[in-house]
């Protein structure tokens, strides 16, 4: 990307966008991220992406990364799964690894 980096960031597309967000996230190196629909307005295969690069930031820096999503399938790359209704926890799983 850093052939992007005079670019605004209405030049960049959506992923690119979320890649610089992630990257500025981890300057600091941070012990915890959220993210709030980190993939809600890419396409398929960039949200993959993402969900892929949240696993390794997860893995490599040991980073806990707290996301809140509607995605089933975005929700398969975490280790624990707390799936609230109306604030209220109604379900809580937990993984030995990530589902996807």
């Amino acid at each position: 990307m850093s052939h992007k980096r005079k670019n605004t960031p209405r030049e960049l597309s959506g992923g690119q966008q979320q890649r610089v967000a992630i990257a500025r996230a981890l300057i600091f190196e941070p012990e915890i991220i959220l993210a709030d629909e980190p993939i809600g307005n890419l396409d398929s295969k960039t949200g993959i992406e993402i969900m892929k690069l949240f696993r390794n930031i997860n893995e490599d820096f040991k980073t806990t990364i707290v996301q809140v999503t509607h995605s089933l399938e975005a929700s398969y790359y975490g280790k624990s799964v707390i799936n609230l209704k109306d604030g209220v926890i109604v379900s809580r799983e937990t993984y030995n690894t990530a589902m996807i």
